[in-house]
């Protein structure tokens, strides 16, 4: 059995069409029918859309395929992709289609979906910390962990218990943990959702969401939903994120790493650090389910509080390594005064995302930054 690192290069091999050693980029959006007619099937006969040859590409194309296949193959679960990562939760709540949404702090776009579906269906939300007796059989629970923007964890394995309890099902936005950091569905969930924009794309070029589902017959209703949402990832989408794959073990693992070692090293130095008030981050949680969740390590984001609106507002701008911008994940590492795109934060919050860069750098820059 190939290793992951493996898999994400070679895990969709038997459906690349051409010698290139990079799948080229199929820009087509439809496809010629086969000369030979005895392969045509009427649509109003096809059971599925799925077929040998591509036709159309708001169905799925050659890249898109590569892509669902290749995370396939490494996550050990069906794969369907989606033009961004709201795109993948409007699909997973347009599958489920529940009539109570118990739904907790996390990225402020999957609320602004949850919204519509309040104003257009009337869906009742309540918040995670809300009795589950107003949740029944068919409802959702919709949890971010870690959570956005703190990169602190919840104890999903309880919350997916008192779900399952009263028959509802259970959501679980992995952005900020992805694999090899955590595997949800081994702690209660039903479907995993990832904004792909980040830690698979790697490289703040693409917009793509990703959902991961245990079995065949709901992903091939969720292919089937998404021609009709027009929400299936595009083409070049597609090719950059087939080329991000191929470094992804690497860059998640390093990213975990170097972002633990500096909340580690600010949290051994805030006495030195007047202006730092707090530091938010699953390795400063002591709850036993910390560890038994994130097996692979800690989330590559974490935030920190400072002591004024003014010294959050002036921090971006004195570090030398951080691009003071939004959105996480890449290889360059960003820093983000929060309430510049999240209405819901306190405005002494900073989101940090860590990249790539030697982890030593990152340090002593926050701490120069933070100390000047």
């Amino acid at each position: 059995m190939p290793g992951n690192a493996t898999k994400l290069i070679h895990g969709a091999d038997e459906l690349i069409r051409v010698p290139d050693v990079a799948p080229p980029i199929n820009v087509s959006t439809t496809f010629a029918y086969s000369d030979d007619p005895s392969q045509w099937v009427k649509a109003a006969d096809a059971t599925s859309i799925w077929g040998e040859r591509p036709i159309y590409s708001r169905e799925s194309h050659p890249n898109s395929e590569l892509v669902e296949q290749t995370i396939s193959s490494r996550v050990g679960s069906y794969v369907v992709a989606y033009s961004s990562g709201l795109s993948a939760f409007n699909a997973a709540i347009t599958h489920f289609n529940p009539k109570v949404l118990a739904i907790g702090h996390g990225y402020h776009g999957v609320t602004g979906i949850a919204d519509i579906w309040t104003r257009n269906h009337g869906l009742k939300q309540i918040s995670l910390e809300d009795d589950f007796s107003q949740l029944n059989k068919g409802d959702l629970v919709h949890v971010e962990t870690p959570i956005n923007p703190l990169g602190t964890v919840y104890d999903l394995e309880t919350l997916s218990r008192k779900a399952h309890e009263r028959g509802a099902f259970v959501l679980v936005d992995a952005t900020f943990g992805p694999p090899p950091l955590q595997d949800p569905f081994k702690h209660g969930a039903d479907m995993v959702m990832h904004s792909a924009t980040k830690y698979f794309g790697g490289h703040s070029d693409l917009l793509a969401g990703l959902l991961f589902v245990k079995d065949k017959k709901t992903r091939d209703q969720l292919v089937e939903d998404r021609v009709y949402l027009g929400t299936n990832i595009a083409n070049l989408e597609s090719a950059l994120l087939l080329r991000s794959l191929k470094t992804y073990e690497l860059r998640v693992s390093k990213q975990s790493q170097s972002a633990t070692a500096i909340v580690s090293y600010l949290a051994e130095h805030q006495k030195e650090i007047p202006h730092l008030k707090k530091i938010y981050h699953g390795s400063l949680q002591k709850d036993d389910f910390v560890a038994k969740q994130l097996v692979g390590g800690h989330s590559p984001v974490f935030a920190i509080e400072v002591d004024s609106e003014e010294f959050a507002k002036n921090l971006p701008g004195k570090l030398n390594y951080f691009y003071h911008a939004t959105s996480l994940g890449g290889v360059e590492s960003l820093i983000e005064w929060r309430a510049l795109s999240d209405p819901t934060c306190p405005t002494t919050l900073l989101r940090v995302s860590i990249g790539v860069e030697d982890v030593e750098d990152l340090k002593q820059d926050l701490f120069q930054a933070l100390t000047k």
